[in-house]
């Protein structure tokens, strides 16, 4: 005994219209990585905080020497640059995962708020850039003691 199965054609169309949806998601919308990448190869993965003298920055760049790290405050700009190298040269491109990047990076933000320039501090410990960003005077908060007659 065969079985009859009922023919409808808007089924196949959507599924196919799941299958576009689902396609511009994972493209579009939320790519998907299995690594954690910043967003534009290249670009420099940055923290920025605000104490109540100054603002931090930090940044992890593993694999640089902190003379190879060039930072530039000009007006309300800062930007870091710099370039990671291949210490090897392999011969054979029988690579199963590639993962590490090569090349020159930058970053450019815009500063908040008035910082003085002269007294910015760059450390560079375990890979790890910190830079320091002291308020100018006129931007640090002000406390109004309120007298009573």
């Amino acid at each position: 005994m065969t079985n009859l199965v009922r023919w409808e054609p808007f089924r196949d169309l959507v599924s196919l219209r799941e299958a576009m949806d689902r396609l511009f998601e994972e493209s579009f919308v939320r790519p998907q990585t299995d690594w954690p990448v910043p967003t534009e190869a290249g670009m420099l993965a940055v923290d920025v905080y605000e104490t109540e003298d100054a603002f931090v920055v930090k940044s992890a760049i593993p694999g640089v020497k902190p003379e190879d790290i060039d930072i530039s405050l000009t007006g309300d700009t800062l930007t870091i640059k710099g370039e990671t190298k291949s210490e090897e040269e392999v011969k054979e491109e029988n690579y199963a995962r590639r993962e590490m990047r090569y090349g020159a990076f930058s970053r450019t933000l815009p500063v908040p708020a008035a910082v003085v320039a002269e007294e910015a501090e760059a450390d560079f410990d375990n890979g790890v850039l910190t830079l320091t960003l002291p308020k100018a005077e006129e931007v640090k908060p002000k406390v109004i003691k309120v007298k009573s007659k």
